[in-house]
């Protein structure tokens, strides 16, 4: 079997994630370790028992899901189980992110550096209250972006997140937003609803971020990953570090393609996908995308050792 490691996005976040990794693994301890260093604060005290409306700032959860990951992946290679056990590696969103450094192509310090300025920058790109996102499910990426175009006569609307064949994220300002919302809903969306989230992710209103991202980007060093990752704006394998750095800040504005990412994968050979991190909306995502596809998700102690098992019976 040909697996591949992908990484959560924002969403998947909750008090308490990855601290059982951290009592069973030193390796994952350590992690948490080096991410509140680099930030110069107890990232891992928020983590573990701050409150979940604080964790859920854009600026916190982008870094502590990225730690959460890095340290279910430390877990697994402490059982054995190394990056290179995946022929290659993706991330949602921010879970790029985390598919880079456990690649090796950025350190740890510089990824939760790089992601509390990401969060930052996304955050004040727009004010409050004048972008919006929205979850339409039931219809096609084809549909939605003609919905969208024709919402755009109200404002800022497109296709911010293809994530499986029944569900497109729009994303533009608010009063185009709600007005995408109503015609899903007229066109026979099974559901079409606003999410929570403070700002406009993934359109060109966060063009601001993305140049805040360029600026952060030119200053870190990115290496070649040991095994390929598949970019979400490209939808296939990247290598390059050159490539890598032009499309982590074209990842701003760009829409995720998380559908075509995963089909990308299946040609390639992809038979399994380890979701590794927090939650299991990727896994989700990836049965309803291509059900040929094994999915298992490695949040916890538990997960490891089933993981070793199942890799152990092959």
């Amino acid at each position: 079997m040909s697996k591949a490691f992908v990484f959560p996005g924002q969403g998947a976040q909750t008090i308490g994630m990855g601290r059982a990794l951290a009592e069973a693994y030193p390796a994952a301890q350590a992690v948490f370790d080096e991410v509140d260093a680099a930030l110069g604060e107890s990232l891992s005290g928020l983590i573990w028992e701050g409150e979940q409306d604080t964790l859920t700032l854009t600026e916190n959860a982008q870094p502590a899901l990225m730690t959460t990951s890095l340290a279910a992946m430390r877990a697994l290679e402490a059982e054995g189980i190394e990056i290179t056990a995946a022929a290659m590696v993706a991330g949602h969103s921010l879970g790029e992110y985390s598919a880079l450094a456990t690649a090796g192509a950025l350190s740890v310090a510089d990824c939760a550096r790089l992601l509390r300025v990401r969060g930052r920058a996304m955050q004040s790109a727009v004010p409050v209250g004048e972008g919006a996102m929205a979850a339409i499910l039931g219809l096609d990426l084809e549909a939605v972006r003609a919905l969208a175009d024709e919402a755009s006569k109200d404002g800022i609307c497109q296709a911010a997140n293809d994530n499986d064949p029944a569900q497109v994220v729009v994303s533009g300002e608010a009063t185009a937003v709600a007005r995408a919302v109503e015609l899903a809903k007229e066109k026979g969306a099974k559901r079409a609803m606003l999410l929570p989230v403070s700002a406009p992710f993934h359109c060109v209103m966060m063009q601001p971020a993305a140049e805040a991202m360029q600026e952060a980007l030119d200053g870190v060093e990115i290496k070649t990953p040991a095994v390929p990752v598949v970019a979400n704006v490209v939808a296939e394998a990247v290598s390059d570090p050159d490539t890598i750095r032009r499309l982590l800040v074209d990842q701003v504005t760009g829409a995720v393609r998380w559908r075509e990412s995963v089909t990308y994968m299946s040609a390639q050979g992809v038979t399994e996908i380890w979701e590794i991190g927090a939650g299991k909306a990727l896994s989700g995502m990836v049965r309803r995308i291509d059900r040929d596809i094994a999915t298992r998700a490695v949040g916890t102690p538990d997960d490891v050792k089933a993981a070793m098992e199942a890799v152990a019976a092959n």
